[in-house]
């Protein structure tokens, strides 16, 4: 719950805020704690709307980069030394968005309360997933928070590198196909009913192409209305499909089929996997409960599938790659070195090899993509081009030939 709050600080100063807590009295004892005089303590919910805080989910995000900057700058300062809510507090003025800087604002007062920092960073589950808290409960109970955070750190700064590599590959050809549609949309609403016109008063028969154009042009203009209202219907469609288990089978299955698309989400998925699975028992995390967190963490239900089925075996006493061998979605190899790993004891140095080996042939593979997709693309854009251009200029030709 969130209460509103005015009080008196250790300087003297009245202050004003809000303070997330299960109760009025825990809410009480946690202000008391930080050494403030309460003078008035409000369910927010209950005051009126003008003084209540705006909460817009879809504006209370936190990128990737956030994360990746808030683990390296917090375990840059625990491990010189600085005390955890210090540190916290100094981060907090250095976090250029506001919603995470009222999170770690908050974090910051629980820690000092007497909470446990994993269970503070629990509070706030869209930010914080269970890997990044079962990492820092780890460190908590070894002693060795400031190492923690510290690999969590190198980890998730991997894991970033990696996606703004892929993301880069991705935005040239999806920038260029977003163009050509809608460059071909303004043809068909714009262009082509002026040419119609002119088509049709000249008598001249009309080659197919130049009908097939004209028939989309027309319907495009008279029934702009009925696409848009068919492509919402289908977007929240496939967004409600998505949401069951059999809509997210299917489209893992389709990810991983993909012709070149596929072999770099399957390498990426497998780079995912090895890193998480291999951070989280360099944490200490026992291995049942390490798979069943990178089962969510994964990204794929075909692959949280197999992790499922190997947390299974190990439980039953079986090899946890057992899961993994004769499974189209992951090369022979995996399972071989997972097995060598455990036989040795040194499945986390293992896994780390794995994630750093495939993690090599996702940018390669992305280097091989970029060059594949440049002349795939300009060849699709000579099509397009030379479709629509033959079906204008081809009756213009016969109109000319006529006179």
């Amino acid at each position: 719950m969130l209460f509103f709050y005015r009080a008196k600080n250790q300087t003297g100063e009245t202050v004003e805020g809000t303070i997330d807590a299960m109760s009025q009295n825990a809410a009480l004892k946690l202000l008391t704690s930080q050494k403030m005089i309460i003078l008035s303590l409000k369910d927010a919910g209950k005051l009126p709307f003008w003084r209540r805080r705006i909460n817009i989910n879809f504006l209370n995000r936190t990128s990737l980069r956030d994360l990746v900057f808030l683990s390296r700058q917090i375990s840059v300062m625990v491990a010189a030394g600085l005390p955890l809510v210090e540190s916290l507090n100094v981060l907090k003025k250095q976090t250029d968005n506001d919603y995470l800087s009222g999170v770690v604002e908050n974090i910051s007062k629980d820690v000092q309360g007497g909470l446990r920092f994993s269970s503070a960073l629990a509070k706030y589950p869209k930010i914080f997933d269970d890997f990044f808290i079962n990492m820092v409960r780890a460190g908590e109970t070894a002693g060795n928070l400031d190492e923690v955070l510290q690999y969590l750190a190198d980890e998730q700064e991997k894991n970033f590198d990696l996606m703004n590599k892929i993301k880069g590959a991705m935005v040239y050809p999806i920038f260029v196909i977003a163009t050509v549609i809608g460059v071909m949309v303004l043809m068909m609403v714009f262009v082509i009913p002026q040419l119609t016109g002119i088509l049709i008063q000249s008598s001249v028969e009309l080659p197919l192409p130049t009908k097939i154009l004209i028939s989309v042009s027309n319907f495009t203009k008279d029934s702009y209305w009925l696409i848009i209202v068919v492509l919402i219907i289908l977007g929240v469609a496939l967004r409600i499909l998505l949401k069951t288990k059999k809509g997210k089978l299917f489209l893992g299955r389709v990810i991983l089929k993909l012709p070149v698309f596929g072999q770099l989400f399957q390498k990426f998925y497998l780079v995912r996997f090895a890193r998480s699975l291999s951070t989280l028992l360099v944490g200490g995390i026992p291995l049942t409960g390490a798979l069943r967190i990178v089962s969510d963490v994964v990204g794929n239900i075909v692959y949280k599938n197999i992790i499922l089925q190997s947390i299974v075996d190990v439980e039953g006493g079986h090899s946890m790659s057992d899961a993994f061998l004769n499974h189209s979605s992951v090369p022979v190899m995996l399972p071989r070195l997972m097995t060598i790993g455990e036989q040795t004891g040194k499945l986390d140095e293992i896994l780390e090899k794995i994630a750093n080996f495939y993690a090599r042939e996702v940018e390669g593979l992305l280097s091989k993509l970029v060059t594949l997709l440049e002349p795939i693309i300009i060849i699709f854009l000579g099509v397009v081009v030379a479709g629509m251009a033959a079906s204008i200029l081809l009756p213009m030709y016969q109109l000319s030939s006529a006179f």
